[in-house]
């Protein structure tokens, strides 16, 4: 059986040399905690390597993603600083494998989120900005075929982000019925609402709070936070221009297209 530490640098060489198989041999498609473990490796190989967590995503927060990967249950990933990409900005195709497009409600916290038993209302209070913003989700895994395990293990599928350059203060927002519309190409190619994470995207970012204090990982003010996708994720063609669309919250944009 190939070691947490084996799986890890599969999965590292992978940005590189190319998807790889399912990680059948070495993970139980539901062994969370092995999962986490390869990814908490490579997390702590990457920090080494000089890259600057900035936050965290929630993942498979949306039922309709999870019944398009065939799982179902919440997991995290950690962000970058750089996985960003500038609103408005373009990603070199270059830099992907088999990339998708989600439009999700973000968050930027204003003070830190230590407790375990972390609520709702003090996410609410924890919030300084809330921001549309477009996930660029990838996976190492070839053709997608993804256990919940896999797409842990593998920083929860995670790639790069948009975060709209303008944020809002939280009070007075309906996230929840916050209406989403992500057009790719000029066509509308996915549409959904904040209902759409955990029923409202504060619950999503209340679950993220409670897991990483439980993990003795806390969230801490400053950190942005990607509350989980709002409709179907896309597959994205280079030259595709994706402008994601979020009622009352504001708008996001990128290019996938060749590097400058």
């Amino acid at each position: 059986m190939p070691s947490y530490q084996d799986i890890a640098t599969r999965l590292r060489d992978a940005y590189a040399g190319g998807a790889i198989p399912p990680l059948r041999d070495a993970l139980e498609p539901t062994d969370a905690d092995g999962a986490y473990a390869v990814q908490t490796i490579n997390t702590r190989f990457w920090e080494g390597e000089g890259r600057r967590i900035v936050g965290r995503k929630a993942g498979l927060t949306a039922k309709a993603v999870q019944t398009q990967l065939g799982v179902d249950q919440p997991d995290f990933g950690v962000l970058f600083e750089d996985m960003r990409v500038s609103d408005g900005g373009t990603l070199d195709p270059a830099k992907t494998l088999q990339p998708k497009a989600e439009a999700e409600i973000a968050f930027v916290l204003g003070a830190d989120l230590p407790e375990p038993d972390t609520t709702v209302d003090q996410v609410a209070a924890a919030v300084a900005s809330v921001h549309a913003a477009i996930e660029i989700v990838d996976s190492r895994i070839a053709d997608w075929k993804i256990t919940f395990a896999d797409t842990v293990a593998d920083n929860g599928s995670s790639a790069f982000f948009v975060l709209a350059e303008n944020g809002l203060p939280l009070a007075g927002l309906d996230l929840e019925g916050a209406a989403m519309e992500m057009d790719v190409g000029g066509k509308t190619a996915s549409t959904g609402a904040g209902a759409a994470a955990l029923g409202n995207p504060l619950n999503a970012a209340a679950w993220l709070a409670q897991t990483l204090a439980r993990r003795g990982e806390p969230l801490k003010a400053g950190d942005i936070l990607l509350a989980g996708a709002l409709g179907p994720m896309v597959a994205l063609t280079p030259g595709d221009h994706v402008q994601a669309r979020i009622a009352g919250i504001g708008e996001c944009s990128f290019t996938y297209g060749p590097g400058a």
